[in-house]
């Protein structure tokens, strides 16, 4: 089963896919796809309205796909997190997690237009796996206690301008990060529990048709589980929050390829969670 945000920028309306492909309407269960409904058993709910045949099939035919969650709290990011991306950056594999925010409203649908920044030359793409709260998490003491407290997992394409994150970012990397546009998220979120290991997810990239990364969470050097708890120590993550969980290199930041520019094209893929697609054009 997969949730899904389709129609309009913000007219968005809860749908959900069954395992046989069928789109249902979910409007009876929920209002929309976010924190409340995560809070409030809304997974178990729509299972149980698939189950006893009271959703309507939807007509989805030419409608927009909408980022699978609705005002998410806060998208709290994890860098460095795969060991091949940090030698890229030219940075030590971290020994704690490295820690930075993007404004939640950069959160937008998987296929919606990238806007590069107004002078920007070095806007870079970063596929990663996203991680969405259910439960409140707070002073997490083991990985268990931790997994328990995720609803589900989609795609993040947490985009970047280097220049703004590295040249003029004060020491601190969220301006760089914080651009309108900057994280596509979707297309579908994927329940927790049926994902049979999110460490063993296949993660790949491309820009213009030509591959960029290919990688897999195993490379993690702070699994999702670990992650989870550890920011449990200095915050609390509410129901709806986002975490992206890092990037693996092939990104432009490498000097191995070159920065997007308008008119490029990126597509994200993670296994089991569909693919996304987004076109480069100018703010």
């Amino acid at each position: 089963m997969e949730l899904l945000r389709l129609g309009a920028v913000g007219e968005e309306r809860p749908y959900v896919r069954a395992t046989d492909g069928t789109v249902y309407d979910l409007s009876s269960v929920t209002a929309d796809i976010d924190g409340a409904f995560l809070a409030s058993d809304g997974i178990a709910r729509t299972r149980t309205a698939l189950a006893d045949g009271s959703l309507p099939v939807a007509s989805v035919e030419g409608l927009r796909v909408g980022a699978p969650i609705a005002k998410p709290g806060a998208v709290v990011c994890i860098g460095l997190n795969y060991a091949a991306h940090a030698a890229e950056s030219g940075a030590e594999p971290p020994k704690n997690p490295v820690l930075f925010y993007k404004h939640p409203n950069t959160v937008v649908g998987p296929n919606d237009d990238i806007l590069v920044p107004r002078g920007s030359t070095k806007t870079d793409w970063e596929v990663e796996l996203a991680v969405v709260i259910g439960k409140t998490a707070r002073y997490l003491t083991t990985d268990e206690e931790a997994l328990a407290c995720v609803a589900g997992y989609t795609i993040s394409n947490d985009v970047s301008e280097r220049a703004l994150q590295l040249e003029v970012s004060g020491g601190q990397w969220s301006k760089g990060k914080s651009c309108e546009t900057f994280n596509p998220l979707g297309p579908s979120l994927v329940p927790a529990d049926e994902i049979s290991d999110p460490q063993d997810l296949t993660l790949k990239s491309w820009v213009n048709g030509e591959p960029r990364q290919d990688s897999n969470t195993r490379d993690m050097i702070f699994s999702v589980a670990a992650l989870i708890r550890d920011l449990s120590q200095y915050m609390t993550l509410d129901p709806g929050d986002i975490v992206n969980t890092g990037t693996p290199e092939g990104v432009a930041l490498s000097g191995r390829f070159p920065y997007l520019s308008a008119g490029d094209t990126v597509e994200c893929e993670i296994q089991g969670l569909g693919k996304q697609s987004q076109t480069l054009t100018q703010a």
